[in-house]
């Protein structure tokens, strides 16, 4: 490879880490960063694997139960606590296991796998939340950067309008009235960009809390395709965890109805003697339920009640998912109309003005502080276009991130 081409191949490479730490933090990738390192969305997957390891026994039977002892032993006279002399004493050993029936198992793994789905949806529910708060800190932080980006644009406005005025006042072209007034303007909008530079950091603050990093400059949000109503209502995270909270208490009640049957329990044990036959035991333990009607009956009506329940928090879930839906809407769609309004009759006005103010004052036909107050007002006007522009994105944002999607599946 020739010398100087290699000598600009090195050069590339040198630079590549400064141009990557120089490149603008996206939301995608901020997005990303905030659910890798979130504590909840960590707990959340550690209850969907302890969920999904107690489903894995659900249809299991339970341990067997090894019986060890000794019947009959002799407890006074001259044979007492020994085995060995008296016939009826009969060292034993047995196994018992409780029955489950093929139907109690399917339902108490049906009930178990509920249990692993709601803990699922709980999961995304955490991650959508943390990606929900990152995009409106987002937001906040890149629409703080653009205000103070302004109002650095202003206090350097000023400072050129009072290094001038100072200029024409040196050359008797000027007026001390006109350098006090372009004084205190520039003190003021030294203030004011203080003042965006404290917002600003606090906004970056609050999105270096999900994030992890300190973001030098921010990507612009990018446009986030609308759900429908239908779509947005089925995917809220409280409608989606009332529906499996309804599996839930539906499974659990099913449980209750299988132990309206009794589990049976076996036992088989052998017994041996000294100088005698030794001998085999087999049994059947079988629960008696006396009043099922108090009882068993009355605990799976308690279940069923919790599946009521749960049928209506889902349809008072549903009711605020809609109004929620219907007013982020229509605040997007009344932001919409007032940005393009405003920027139609006050932004491009305000920019004629400066022009016509710069014009003037370029022909001496107005004094520089007209010229400032022009430039002030546009970029007071800039500002509330930025504060709409901000709260339309934070509409949309929620939107976009607040319904439960494939990408926050856990």
């Amino acid at each position: 490879m020739p010398l100087p081409f290699l000598r600009a191949a090195l050069l590339l490479a040198a630079s590549l880490p400064f141009m990557a730490a120089a490149a603008p933090l996206s939301l995608d990738t901020a997005l990303q960063l905030a659910v890798e390192r979130s504590e909840a969305a960590r707990a959340s997957r550690a209850g969907v694997l302890s969920a999904t390891e107690a489903a894995r026994t659900a249809s299991q039977l339970t341990d067997p139960v090894l019986r060890v002892g000794v019947d009959n032993l002799p407890f006074t006279g001259p044979d007492r606590f020994s085995t060995t002399r008296d016939s009826m004493t009969m060292k034993r050993i047995g196994i018992s296991q409780e029955w489950l029936s093929a139907d109690k198992r399917a339902v108490r793994e049906a009930a178990a796998n509920a249990a692993t789905a709601r803990e699922t949806t709980m999961a995304g529910a955490s991650i959508a939340a943390t990606r929900l708060q990152t995009a409106l800190a987002y937001a906040d932080a890149f629409y703080a950067g653009q205000m103070l980006t302004l109002t650095t644009l202003m206090e350097h406005h000023a400072h050129e309008e009072l290094e001038a005025s100072r200029a024409r006042l040196s050359s008797a072209a000027g007026s001390s009235q006109e350098v006090l007034s372009l004084t205190g303007a520039k003190g003021s909008s030294e203030d004011e960009s203080a003042d965006a530079r404290q917002q600003q950091n606090a906004a970056r603050l609050a999105l270096q809390r999900w994030v992890g990093v300190m973001p030098e400059a921010l990507a612009p949000i990018p446009a986030e395709p609308p759900l429908s109503e239908e779509a947005y209502v089925a995917r809220h995270p409280s409608v989606v965890a009332m529906q499996r909270e309804i599996e839930v208490a539906t499974q659990a009640a099913a449980v209750a109805g299988a132990n309206r049957k009794p589990n049976w329990t076996w036992e088989v044990a052998y017994g041996q003697r000294t100088g005698y036959s030794d001998m085999v035991s087999f049994g059947v333990s079988i629960p008696l339920q006396v009043s099922p009607g108090e009882r068993q009956d009355r605990e799976t009506a308690s279940k069923l009640a919790l599946v009521d329940k749960a049928e209506a928090e889902l349809a008072e879930a549903r009711r605020a998912a809609t109004a929620e839906y219907l007013t982020l809407r229509s605040d997007a769609g009344r932001l919409q109309q007032r940005i393009e309004r405003y920027r139609v009759s006050v932004v491009i006005p305000a920019g004629q003005r400066t022009a016509a103010a710069t014009a003037a004052y370029r022909s001496n036909q107005a004094p520089l502080a007209t010229l400032f107050e022009a430039r002030h007002a546009e970029v007071e006007v800039q500002r509330k276009l930025l504060t709409l522009q901000r709260e339309l994105a934070r509409s949309q944002l929620q939107l976009a991130f607040r319904p439960l999607t494939d990408e926050v599946a856990p």
